[in-house]
């Protein structure tokens, strides 16, 4: 079997989906997508095409080391995205050629069915989730304005009120994590996440910006609720320095983002070394879930997985979901198929990322 064409196409409402095509007629799927820059990744895509044509699909991880190592500047946020959305459609083809499910070629399922959790919790709609089935949700910093580097009590009661008032209607039974998106400075941070323990959070992620690892550590250990990160770090040497700090009990590397579906594997092995749980991120499309449900079926540390869609739309079948969990695809690659016909009028989008300044200066704020 050979690599025919790489073709990409934006899908609403901020996706970029990947097909790579070969002389025997199977199609691998992936999702190369780095949020805002999808007609970047694309290109990025493209200049990976005149490496993978002519070749088997099937030596993933040689293919991998091959595109990253041969880049000589390796690794960032748009090369690793590109590459992961290239390496889910290889382990895609490789499963397809193979009549087995991926989570089959990385050592069979440790689980039977995938735990899911719930974004968007709001005090008012989390009885209504908790009624479908969800037993685990997540949250953000309930917030009026953007947070300042010191910000006042009211600002914290204000948040903390929203998380108890959602832990009151949700009850001590359910989940509920709260992500802080790397907005809150380290100033305030560690006195949110103090006020927020009697509460107990599932997680607190990312309670300030991923990159300030010494700060991350400082505040993993100076609480009992686990801290989450990993959404914007890339390949195993990203997660290296969080581990070794134990900046973070909880790592949550995006399939899309992180290297794909094996070098994630290799970073839940790392995490495994330090009893640190996983958690992907995945507030993409349907391939990314379905890359990320392969790894974790996979592995024995997996916590909860993050979604915004099962499919319904995009997928001929979209996952089936009951009690808070999806059952284990069972058709060979990533188990899935895209609906064409219903996707039709979701082609092509112009989506970017949102701007934050904030409301008393005007100046440049996180969001």
């Amino acid at each position: 079997m050979k690599i025919t064409k790489l073709e990409t196409f934006l899908v609403k409402p901020r996706w970029l989906f990947l097909k790579i095509h070969t002389d025997e007629g199977l199609v691998g799927l992936g999702e190369p997508i780095l949020e805002g820059r999808a007609l970047t990744c694309a290109q990025a895509v493209d200049e990976l095409a005149p490496y993978l044509v002519g070749k088997d699909p099937t030596r993933v991880v040689h293919h991998w080391q091959a595109m990253y190592r041969h880049a000589f500047y390796r690794g960032g946020p748009l090369l690793t995205s590109a590459l992961s959305g290239v390496e889910q459609a290889l382990w895609d083809l490789t499963g397809k050629a193979m009549g087995v499910p991926v989570y089959k070629l990385l050592g069979g399922p440790t689980r039977d069915r995938i735990r899911i959790y719930k974004g968007g919790a709001r005090p008012e709609n989390i009885k209504a989730y908790v009624d479908q089935g969800f037993n685990a949700f997540k949250t953000g910093v309930a917030k009026e304005r953007p947070a300042r580097i010191i910000e006042s009590k009211a600002f914290v009661d204000r948040a903390v009120s929203h998380f108890a008032a959602l832990r009151e209607a949700g009850g001590s039974e359910v989940d509920i994590a709260i992500d802080f998106h790397g907005a809150i400075s380290p100033q305030t941070a560690k006195l949110l996440v103090h006020e927020l323990a009697p509460y107990q959070p599932l997680f607190i992620e990312e309670p300030v910006q991923c990159q300030n690892v010494d700060v991350l550590a400082d505040i993993a250990h100076s609480t009992h609720i686990p801290i989450a990160t990993g959404e914007r770090l890339f390949t195993k040497w990203g997660f290296r320095e969080v581990l070794e700090k134990r900046a973070a009990s909880i790592l949550q590397p995006d399939l899309c983002h992180a290297g794909g579906i094996f070098e994630t594997r290799l970073i839940a092995g790392m995490a495994e070394t330090y009893y640190a749980g996983i958690a992907p991120h995945c507030p993409l499309g349907p391939i990314a879930l379905a890359a990320c449900i392969q790894l974790d079926a996979s592995i024995p540390n997996f916590l909860a997985q993050e979604h915004t869609t099962l499919g319904e739309g995009y997928l001929k079948e979209p996952f089936t979901f009951e009690d808070g969990y999806v059952d284990l695809p069972t058709q060979p690659g990533l188990g899935i198929e895209l609906d064409e016909d219903a996707m039709e009028d979701k082609i092509d989008h112009d989506w970017r990322n949102r701007e934050a300044y904030d409301a008393f200066d005007g100046s440049v704020v996180d969001w």
